[in-house]
């Protein structure tokens, strides 16, 4: 592999179809994204077959859009990297059946990468351009719309070797942020607005609670929080307030803090901050504990949720037991600069994927 070696990453593991191309000194020549945001927020979530469908309009013009800016052909990589799972089983399809056709007709290998680890190459991305390395081995965080799993990642022979200590029983992070959101009208995706609002509320104990695990007390568990905010909701007359905010929505699709706050009470607003300090205790406590375990020297954070605010300032508060590294805002949500980061080392190592590869929406990292 040579210096300059470049990689085509595609990634269409949910509603992003994406395209970058990256070299093999971890420099971005193109990252390319096409957001189905508009159209899934009008369903309070991501919709499957629609998610597909907008991958086949947008893969084409994408992947194209991204060889332009970095002045890049086909002839010119090294390899074409795409995600092959976990994901929606359809838009994965997607994105693999493309990628097989670049690596069929331009003669380059195919390599499937786990989206999994592509969230944490982002982070080692990024941290390759500061003087402090990572110290291994290092707690990896992954929390997102998607996925909430917590792994111990050990430096080995042949790359990073991953070991499941965590994972959510049933919602993600990122689903319980957004599906509070939907409950009390702020719409999808509520993650950031949640964020936002939250800083103007003062936090109290009730009605969020952390769970208490049977079984493996460092899993998580987020889907009480809807439910909390269901019934914090029906005990109150809200149907107004929730009306208001959904017409704000309507007429002005991203409305500003000031436009929230407006139409936002003090007491929903410290509802909000209740919710988003439980869930960062949550995710916390449990890092903490796993921390105390493992021995870890590094805590790595990945994922769209990555962005929050509160869970950035939780993990590097000086009182932190060990260095938090985050990914800079761009590579935390999904992205194909990262699956293309995770495919150098298979690339080094020439692992190369056949044209067999198919769409593995269970996906396990663990098992890599």
């Amino acid at each position: 592999m040579t210096l300059d070696a470049r990689i085509l990453g595609i990634e269409t593991s949910c509603d992003e179809t994406a395209a970058a191309v990256v070299d093999s000194r971890g420099a971005a020549h193109a990252s390319v994204i096409s957001s189905q945001l508009d159209i899934h927020s009008l369903y309070g979530g991501v919709v499957p077959e629609l998610a597909s469908r907008e991958h086949l309009r947008n893969i084409v013009p994408v992947v194209r859009q991204a060889l332009q800016e970095a002045d890049c052909a086909y002839r010119d990589l090294a390899a074409v990297a795409v995600t092959a799972g976990p994901g929606l089983a359809g838009a994965l399809l997607v994105g693999i059946t493309y990628a097989k056709g670049i690596s069929f007709a331009a003669g380059i290998p195919l390599i499937g990468v786990n989206h999994l680890e592509g969230h944490i190459h982002a982070v080692l991305l990024d941290a390759s351009r500061e003087p402090q390395e990572i110290e291994f081995p290092a707690l990896a965080l992954i929390v997102s719309g998607g996925h909430t799993h917590l792994y111990l990642a050990e430096r080995g022979e042949d790359g990073l070797r991953y070991h499941l200590l965590a994972r959510t029983r049933d919602d993600a992070i990122g689903e319980a942020y957004d599906k509070v959101a939907v409950t009390l009208g702020f719409g999808y995706p509520g993650g950031p607005v949640i964020d936002k609002l939250a800083a103007y509320g003062a936090p109290a104990k009730e009605p969020f609670t952390i769970p208490s695990m049977k079984g493996n007390p460092l899993d998580f568990s987020f889907s009480g929080y809807k439910t909390a905010a269901i019934r914090w909701r029906e005990a109150r007359s809200l149907d107004g307030e929730i009306q208001a905010r959904r017409e704000l929505r309507e007429r002005c699709g991203a409305p500003t803090l000031e436009q929230w706050l407006e139409v936002t009470p003090q007491e929903t607003l410290d509802l909000l901050a209740s919710f988003q300090r439980t869930a960062v205790d949550n995710i916390e406590a449990n890092c903490r504990a796993a921390l105390a375990q493992t021995g870890a020297r590094s805590l790595i954070v990945s994922g769209g949720v990555s962005c929050n605010s509160a869970l950035r300032a939780r993990f590097r508060d000086p009182r932190f037991p060990v260095p938090a590294w985050f990914p800079e805002p761009h590579l935390s949500t999904d992205n194909a600069v990262m699956i293309a980061a995770a495919a150098f080392p298979r690339l080094a190592r020439k692992e190369f994927s056949g044209y067999s590869l198919n769409p593995q929406p269970g996906m396990r990292l663990e098992a890599e």
